[in-house]
């Protein structure tokens, strides 16, 4: 090629080049900074684009209506519903799809928000992954609190870059875990979702798991901040704890995976700090967080957290001021169970409650962690066909399991009586008892698990033939029912049931609001007021931005 037409060739690369940086939006050009894209795409967006990149839910798209997500949506935990419970916190997760048919499913739904949302910004698929994905198929290793009875961040690294392989795989680009949460009292039910008691610990567990999320591209959400566990063990009951605490003990993991480990991501607590709930908290989310430690990914809250405000901590007046209060505040993205709960939060977001720059910066925060993994650019991700066999994961898991177990032995007893485990062939009998030695429980957040083995097969398989096996199921598990009084046995002047009377203040003072007969005593008002025509008397927000 001569110089001339060199030179030509060139000239026309350039002009060419030229005209797609012309064509193309910023935020679409892979070259430019993420920054720079970022800001672009946020100047193209409308206050209910802007919303929807703000509320997470589970779900997918197959039985949602042609526009329904037109306006785009953070993410979906693909194929997981409500239970429909009171508070709607518990979900159930489609467990049947296996790792090809959720990424294919997880594509589809990527084209869906790509190529017919107007802006095309793709969604963040996440799940849970506490001690192993919540899908079918995928490892299921020891729980939380046995992965830190290992004392093994080695091990345990090991066993995070399994889950997250499992995740990517299927598409999934966020989890919500690990829990680092401070098990203060072992009565508190999620106790087996921690690390334990230590902040050492805990915090070494922590950044084992998230790092090796965060370098397969898979954002982690730490979670829950802060301090979910009230006196007695009770689950998301207002906290009262001086500072001094919270720096020492329950922030010290936190820390540790935001600065150590990489996590992009932060789950609020149902509970209240100080009086005022850790979803709507400026002190912890903008103060402690965002400012003095530099936090710069964005903040979710628990399913359906945001609403507590108004029906738990009684620190607004209805849902629209709970999600104005709650992104004033500091928290990024709002997690919901249900579709339809955006009308709940969305006219704050549309009159002019909320500052426009405090919505701009969740939203760039958001927006930023989509373009860090790349998911403008592949959105997709590669299908692979399920493996029939999967040794690696299986060996890790099993060490997982050996190394978390601790047996005590008693040293009082003659040597000859120590002599116990590993079980003899030539053992004439043993006595197994208890329902769990039957049913291969896995521990809370698990999936099915694969060719799962029960501890009384377990035995079966190691003993000799004709050693004889005893099995009984104990006392097993049971749930005390309370019997409600039958109406019959109830009566006031003459008519079944009880006298009711109902105030609008605390101290009973004045007239009664409501005054009816009750038929049954058998009332769950946790959530609910006992008659609707009841104010709810909350406390109005002081100290914080409204």
């Amino acid at each position: 090629m001569g110089k001339r037409n060199l030179l030509f060739f060139f000239l026309m690369l350039g002009c060419r080049h030229f005209a797609f940086s012309q064509n193309v939006p910023i935020y679409k050009d892979k070259t430019q900074p993420i920054e720079k894209r970022v800001q672009d795409l946020l100047s193209r967006m409308t206050p209910e684009e802007k919303f929807w990149q703000l509320f997470m839910i589970p779900g997918d798209l197959d039985n949602a209506e042609p526009t329904q997500y037109k306006n785009g949506l953070f993410g979906f935990q693909v194929s997981a519903v409500s239970k429909g419970d009171a508070g709607g916190q518990m979900l159930n997760y489609g467990t049947d799809e296996n790792a090809e048919k959720l990424a294919l499913k997880i594509n589809a739904i990527q084209k869906y928000f790509v190529e017919k949302t107007r802006l095309g910004i793709p969604i963040l698929p996440f799940d849970e992954a506490l001690h192993g994905l919540v899908r079918e198929g995928a490892t299921v290793f020891p729980q939380a609190i046995a992965l830190a009875a290992t004392w093994d961040t080695a091990l345990m690294n090991k066993a995070a870059n399994v889950i997250a392989d499992e995740a990517k795989r299927r598409g999934i680009r966020q989890i919500l875990s690990p829990v680092i949460n401070i098990a203060s009292d072992v009565r508190w039910g999620r106790t087996e979702e921690t690390y334990g008691e230590d902040p050492f610990l805990t915090s070494a567990m922590g950044v084992a798991f998230v790092s090796a999320f965060e370098k397969n591209g898979i954002i982690t959400t730490p979670k829950h901040f802060i301090a979910n566990a009230g006196d007695g063990g009770r689950d998301s009951y207002p906290i009262h704890i001086n500072e001094r605490l919270l720096q020492e003990i329950y922030f010290v993991p936190f820390k540790a995976c935001f600065e150590k480990g990489g996590s992009r991501s932060v789950m609020t607590s149902y509970n209240s700090l100080d009086g005022v709930a850790c979803s709507a908290n400026s002190w912890l989310l903008q103060e402690k967080l965002k400012k003095q430690w530099g936090f710069d990914g964005f903040v979710i809250s628990d399913a359906n957290a945001v609403g507590g405000e108004v029906v738990l901590h009684n620190t607004a007046k209805d849902y629209p001021a709970s999600g104005q209060h709650a992104i004033s505040n500091g928290l990024d993205v709002i997690f919901q169970t249900e579709y339809k709960h955006h009308q709940l939060f969305i006219p704050s977001f549309l009159d002019g409650n909320i500052d426009s720059n405090r919505i701009n910066d969740a939203v760039a925060r958001v927006l930023k962690a989509k373009f860090e993994l790349g998911l403008f650019e592949n959105p997709y991700v590669a299908i692979q066909k399920e493996a029939a066999n999967q040794p690696q994961q299986k060996i890790i898991a099993k060490q997982a399991a050996l190394e978390s177990i601790v047996l005590l032995k008693n040293a009082r007893l003659p040597a000859w009586k120590n002599n116990l485990l590993p079980l003899s062939k030539n053992i004439r009998s043993i006595a197994v008892i208890g329902v769990d030695a039957t049913e291969a429980r896995l521990g809370g957040y698990s999936g099915p698990g694969n060719n799962k083995v029960s501890i009384l097969d377990g035995i079966k398989q190691k003993v000799w033939s004709n050693s004889k096996i005893l099995f009984a199921p104990g006392c097993g598990r049971t749930m005390n029912e309370y019997a409600v009084i039958p109406s019959k046995q109830l009566s006031y002047n003459g008519r079944e049931g009880l006298q009711a009377e109902y105030f609008n203040n605390i101290t009973t003072k004045g007239d009664a609001a409501v005054k009816r007969i009750d038929k049954t005593i058998d009332f769950h008002w946790t959530l609910y007021a006992p008659d609707p025509t009841l104010q709810r008397i909350f406390i109005p927000f002081a100290g914080q931005a409204n």
